[in-house]
């Protein structure tokens, strides 16, 4: 193929990884859905014995959506967005697509296998590392063969210059790889021992290393896989639906840089009052608060990429989910630094206002992005028409409704609890005891789990308007410039 010819890219990796997205997404979050509830009403945790209770069914709603959903999102657009910004085919290389293909069958094999390990109760009990030792090393096998499929295309690039997009996702690679390997170092209980089970393993850290290991993993994890590889998606979909410049190039490369340094020391703000040294404290609730300018940076420069476009919020309805996700993204990113000041912190720390900041990072702003990228990418790959522009508007406003709902109201029962903890009496004595915090948090969390009904049953109706237009969409004959294909 000559340089400046037609490229006909191949899909068929992205459109495994768009499926696996679709699959673990409702898993994940139907899964959250029933935990919510249960945090409700207690007596939905016997509705399936020991594997419907919430010790068991949490690590698996935390690492189907993170793991699951997320990273497949993220690879189904890695294998889309690579080949098109790089101007090269997968099958240009035969040795690359074996490469994609392993990757997607060992990932696909690896998720499964969590599922049914961590409703058996097979885990380490260490937050976003609950995976056992064995599917650890899958898990290195696939990041390994990801990253090979990352820079042998930029290796056979026929564009010279790299978009930013493809610094993001170099990042997210790098990252993770370093961040897993090191927190997850561990031996079988069995070797440790001569006792026990060869699958359970004990970590080569304790005590307090342990707790600073594991939490310079899990900040980061948030950071190198909900936050990196999504700007790299935005920075690619939203000029393409506007048909707008990225507002600043320079403005792009200084909050990649700005991120990359500053994420890596906020993860000590999960450890504040505890027994890590005070010194460690301070400084990650410093570049906690310094991260605030990378983050933002990035979420400025995408809400300005429309300046002057605005009016197609009216009638794109996928800018619309990409703006509302920058929005979310900025809004999740003051928060965080916000709860990461010790005198908040004193008050927000183990309370539900922290699943609150959590979720409206990964409902508003991960999700969404994800969401947004697969309705671009489906009419493309499958050169089809989008089947209901209607059912994606409903969607939409569902959805945010549902999040509002969810946030508010743990925002709400996060800082009730904070302060009810605190209270005390002219004798120095608790006013509150922890179940009257349960008892007055009981309308909250009812509101919670509503609100991540509905958000659910937007997800399902995303599931469905994907399925519909891959399958009997109206076959487009050429590809549109800019927004994506709707009927008029």
């Amino acid at each position: 193929m000559q340089n400046g010819a037609l490229i006909e890219y191949d899909y068929s990796i992205a459109k495994a990884f768009t499926f696996a997205t679709i699959l673990f997404g409702i898993i994940g979050m139907a899964v959250g859905v029933i935990l919510a509830f249960q945090m409700a009403f207690p007596e939905l945790n016997n509705f399936a014995g020991e594997y419907g209770t919430f010790g068991r069914l949490r690590p698996l709603h935390t690492n189907g959506v993170a793991f699951g959903f997320t990273l497949s999102g993220i690879f189904a657009c890695w294998y889309y967005i690579g080949q098109r910004v790089l101007k090269v085919s997968l099958k240009e290389s035969p040795f690359l697509m074996t490469v994609a293909k392993l990757h997607f069958i060992l990932y696909f094999i690896t998720i499964l296998l969590a599922v049914v390990t961590l409703l058996m109760g097979i885990t380490t009990s260490k937050e976003y590392a609950e995976l056992e030792w064995p599917m650890d090393i899958l898990v290195v096998l696939w990041w390994v063969l990801w990253g090979i499929s990352i820079f042998g295309l930029i290796g056979i690039r026929r564009e010279r210059t790299l978009y930013i997009s493809i610094w993001y996702f170099v990042a997210s690679f790098v990252g993770v790889a370093l961040l897993y390997l090191f927190n997850n170092l561990e031996l079988p209980t069995r070797i440790v021992s001569g006792y026990g089970s060869w699958i359970h393993s004990v970590s080569m850290y304790a005590g307090t290393n342990d707790a600073l290991v594991q939490w310079w993993y899990a900040h980061n994890a948030v950071g190198f896989v909900f936050t990196v590889p999504i700007i790299a998606m935005i920075y690619y979909f939203l000029p393409k639906e506007s048909g707008q410049n990225v507002y600043s190039y320079k403005l792009s490369i200084l909050a990649f840089w700005g991120l990359l340094f500053v994420y890596l020391w906020a993860g000590g703000h999960h450890l504040i009052y505890s027994t890590v040294p005070d010194w460690m404290q301070t400084m990650g609730s410093v570049m906690s608060v310094i991260l605030i300018l990378p983050s933002w940076g990035s979420a400025i420069n995408m809400l300005l990429t429309m300046k002057g476009e605005w009016q197609q919020l009216q009638s794109n309805t996928l800018i619309k989910f990409m703006i509302l996700a920058s929005t979310f993204y900025m809004l999740s990113t003051i928060e965080g630094p916000i709860q990461s000041i010790k005198s908040v912190n004193a008050i927000a720390h183990f309370t539900d206002w922290i699943p609150g900041h959590v979720h409206d990072g990964t409902l508003g702003w991960v999700v969404f992005m994800v969401m947004a990228a697969l309705f671009h990418m489906v009419p493309r790959m499958y050169k089809r028409e989008l089947y209901s522009k209607s059912l994606m508007d409903t969607q939409f406003w569902l959805q945010t409704t549902g999040i509002i709902l969810y946030f508010t109201s743990m925002w709400i029962a996060g800082i009730t609890q904070g302060m009810m903890w605190r209270a005390y009496d002219e004798y120095g004595s608790l006013v509150y005891s922890f179940i009257d915090t349960v008892t007055v948090l009981h309308p909250y969390y009812t509101i919670r789990a509503v609100g991540g009904l509905l958000y659910l049953i937007g997800f399902f109706m995303f599931a469905y308007n994907i399925y519909k237009t891959a399958t009997s969409g109206r076959i487009l004959d050429k590809e549109p410039t800019n927004a994506t294909p709707v009927a008029p």
